[in-house]
């Protein structure tokens, strides 16, 4: 009499190893989605941090042309040189319609793509609908910046800061 020697996988060897297989890919794929999200928020903090950085940059310069605020001429002084420095220097554009989600203010302005080469910051790359917005305050000699697409409904700096992932 002679023994068969079968030497394949049997049935149940098969559904062990695809069902470890499919916990596997699962864990994968839930890994990498939060990775990619993490990724996502940074990038948008690290841009917005660089867009602040600039801004701040701007506010004290226009703070040290504007001189005191004690000065006779000093609202007329702050009109101009945000105009000047603003508007015509760093080519922002005033926004009179805040976004939902977004405060509006009086000194809320539109960072352009000729606003980020002006500051050295081209390789920031706005998606469709995107805008980044700053909150310039020269008299307290603040900054606050705003996406408009936002991330997990948070639409600040600040709030965005404040997000863990």
């Amino acid at each position: 009499m002679q023994i068969k020697n079968n030497k394949g996988i049997t049935l149940v060897a098969l559904a062990i190893t695809i069902a470890v297989l499919i916990i596997l890919a699962g864990i994968g794929i839930n890994y990498g989605k939060d990775t990619i999200k993490k990724a996502n928020l940074e990038e948008l903090r690290s841009n917005m941090l660089l867009i602040e950085a600039k801004a701040k940059g701007l506010v004290e310069e226009a703070n040290f042309k504007i001189g005191l605020p004690t000065a006779a001429d000093y609202a007329d002084k702050q009109k101009t040189v945000r105009q000047e420095l603003y508007i015509n220097t760093a080519k922002m554009t005033k926004v009179d319609n805040a976004p939902s989600g977004i405060p509006q203010n009086e000194n809320l302005y539109e960072v352009t793509t000729e606003t980020l080469a002006y500051w050295g910051l081209d390789d920031i790359e706005l998606e469709d609908g995107e805008k980044y917005l700053v909150k310039l305050d020269d008299v307290n000699t603040t900054v606050e910046v705003y996406n408009t697409l936002g991330y997990d409904g948070k639409y600040s700096l600040t709030d965005i800061d404040k997000l863990e992932v």
